[in-house]
């Protein structure tokens, strides 16, 4: 809901640091690859017992993502660079609950259940992005949900900064997510009948 309602905010420092990187020569694949090794820095600084800066990390690999997209849309998108950023996304994510896992392994369940919605709701997003014949900004229709990278990124600062708040915050990102993909498949009925 952010990323899509709330972006233009935020877009005046990505727009220059998208053009720094391109101004460099970096392509938008190379900077998917470093939000790629920064996001992970995230769970690596957590599993170290460093959730502050494992946050500020996560937001940095976050910016860093949104920023490849730009590049890609100032030079040329490419469909491998479709597939690495969205599957580098998820790595990102699914690192930082092993993370979570790891150093509190008391929510597992909890952290399994956010993991399938998870999977359901991209499951979802993916096979509309691919057969739906829209198309957006981006390389694909991107169907804007609830829950899209902002809205997790909220909630996983919260999981990692708060640990007496984990486990309702699990859930609370289970539902949130779970909702996305409920209603990402009542468009997807409705676009694609």
């Amino acid at each position: 809901m952010l990323d899509t309602h709330a972006r233009k905010m935020v877009q005046a420092p990505i727009e220059h640091t998208a053009r720094w990187f391109l101004n460099k020569g970096f392509s938008a694949n190379q900077v998917t690859i470093l939000a790629l090794f920064t996001g992970l820095g995230t769970s690596l600084l957590y599993v170290l017992g460093y959730p502050v800066a494992a946050v500020l990390i996560l937001w940095l690999s976050g910016f860093l993502d949104a920023v490849d997209g730009t590049m890609a849309r100032h030079s040329k998108t490419t469909p491998f660079g479709t597939v690495m950023d969205i599957t580098f996304d998820r790595v990102v994510e699914v690192s930082i609950i092993v993370a979570i896992a790891y150093v509190h392994p008391e929510v597992l369940w909890p952290l399994l259940l956010l993991t399938v919605s998870i999977v359901i709701s991209m499951t979802i997003f993916l096979v509309v992005g691919s057969v739906s014949e829209k198309a957006g900004l981006k390389s694909f229709y991107y169907q804007a949900g609830l829950a899209e990278r902002t809205e997790g990124f909220l909630i996983f600062s919260i999981m990692l900064l708060f640990p007496s708040l984990l486990y309702w915050s699990t859930l609370v990102f289970f539902v949130v997510e779970l909702f996305t993909g409920i209603q990402r498949f009542i468009e997807a009925r409705r676009i694609l009948s």
